[in-house]
Parts: structure tokens; C-alpha cells; sequence
């Protein structure tokens, strides 16, 4: 099993995950050029894609979907909750539902989602495997929940948001309402919150740590490496950075 971004932050986002030729994408929040040219860069074309699985319904995330589903035929996987006035995107695409969070598979990769506190309708996270490895993808998220750090543990990479450094959002350039929906227990994770919850998995296992969605404005890379690399004991230049323009190459889980 494999996986790679093709960009994070709140310009866009999407996350690829193949396993023996069964590939799915996390979201999709670029235009149809942009998909196409960010695919390019990781050796795939939109007919390479078996599937799109959607996080939630802000534009960041799902702007793009619809018209990469309907011009390519690519079923969607989307919660009821994050489709809800949004069907008439959706014509003329194969939607499936996630209901209940229940586990589903999509070629040679289970799927199994799970609930986040998010100031969306029904947002889901996911954790993709194949039979051997585990990959926890959880960006878009206020708080850590016991549920949460109890699907997470054991996994072998782990994709996990580090969206703001709270000093940095606090005397940072944003309206006060802004600062507080993404402080808030409804928000994003900032570098020390992501940490905390990293220091509550089981991590025995564990390959590859991506931190994402980080904000241009109140974050930097260097932050949110040396506040993960705390928990892990490594090298700061051991965690990757999904980047908002250069996303990130291939990562192979064995």
C-alpha cells in the first residue's frame, strides 16, 4: 500500500491511497486542470482513480468532486449528512452512501470511516487498509476524542493535521470570529493539540507521520515537526509535510 498528496490546506486538498492497483481519493478541492496536473505529477491520470471518498462538504475539500466524478464516471462515496442540499452537484454522478459509519471496501482497500467534531453536517475521517497495513488519515477536526485515538492507534502511517500554531493565530491577522471557530472545539488542531493526541495512540507500528493542512498564515513546517517529533522521540526531518502547492510524493507502507 501506498499513498501521496496532491496538496493540503485551505487552498484545496486531496490524498490518494492504492493498493494493488485500486486507487482512492481523499477529497477533492482543486479544479479539473489542477486535479489533472497535480495526478500528473504522481504518474496517474483521472481514469486511474477507483473511487472518491469525501471528508466533508467545505469547499476546500469537495469544490472539485462532482466535476471529477461526472466527466471521468468515478463513484462517490459521501455520509447523507454532508450530501444534504448539495444533490443537484451530484447529478448525473454514481453516488454511494456511508451510512452509520459503517466499514465498506472499494476494490483491494477496506475502508473505514469515523465521526470528528467538525463545523461540518456529518463529517467523516478515514482509516484505509489491505490486509496487512493501516493508513489513518484525520485532518479537519476541533478536539481529539477517545473514539478517535481508539481507531487511530495501531496504524502504520498516519496523515494528521497541525493547522495553526495558537500563538501565531492569536496575534495573527484574522477577524476575532475567525480565531475563535478555528480554536474551537469545532475547528482544527493546532500544533500542540495534534501532538497530544499523537502521544495518546499506540505507535508501535508506525512508518510514516505527514502532518497537513497547516495554514500559510499561522503556522510554519518547522512548528509542527518539532511538536510531533517531541511526542515520537525523532529527528524533526523525520516527519513529512504535506505541502499546500507540492503536496507529497509517494510513501510506500510495507
Amino acid at each position: 500500500m501506498r499513498f501521496a498528496s496532491l496538496g493540503s490546506g485551505s487552498e484545496g486538498n486531496a490524498l490518494v491511497v492504492e493498493a494493488q492497483g485500486t486507487r482512492v481519493l481523499v477529497d477533492c478541492g482543486f479544479g479539473l486542470a489542477a486535479t489533472e496536473a497535480r495526478l500528473g505529477r504522481l504518474g496517474l491520470v483521472p481514469e486511474d482513480v477507483s473511487a472518491i471518498v469525501v471528508t466533508h462538504e467545505h469547499d476546500d475539500h469537495i469544490g472539485g468532486v462532482s466535476r471529477l466524478a461526472r466527466r471521468h464516471g468515478i463513484p462517490v462515496w459521501i455520509t447523507p449528512g454532508t450530501l444534504a442540499g448539495l444533490e443537484p452537484l451530484f447529478d448525473d454522478v454514481d453516488v454511494r452512501p456511508i451510512c452509520n459509519y459503517e466499514i465498506f471496501s472499494v476494490g483491494h482497500l477496506q475502508v473505514q470511516p469515523f465521526p470528528v467534531p467538525h463545523d461540518a453536517r456529518e463529517p467523516a475521517q478515514f482509516v484505509f487498509g489491505d490486509g496487512a497495513c493501516r493508513l489513518g488519515v484525520l485532518t479537519d477536526v476541533g478536539c481529539s476524542t477517545r473514539h478517535i485515538e481508539s481507531v487511530l492507534s495501531g496504524c502504520d502511517a498516519l496523515v494528521l493535521e497541525c493547522n495553526h500554531d495558537s500563538d501565531m493565530l492569536r496575534t495573527g491577522s484574522y477577524p476575532q470570529k475567525l480565531r475563535d471557530r478555528i480554536a474551537g472545539r469545532f475547528g482544527h488542531l493546532d500544533n500542540e493539540a495534534a501532538a497530544g493526541l499523537l502521544g495518546k495512540l499506540d505507535n508501535g507500528k508506525l512508518k510514516h507521520l505527514v502532518a497537513a493542512h497547516l495554514s500559510k498564515e499561522n503556522n510554519h513546517p518547522e512548528l509542527a515537526r518539532a511538536a510531533l517529533a517531541a511526542v515520537l522521540n525523532c529527528t524533526p526531518g523525520w516527519i513529512d509535510i504535506a505541502d499546500q502547492d507540492q503536496g507529497l510524493d509517494w510513501r510506500d507502507i510495507r
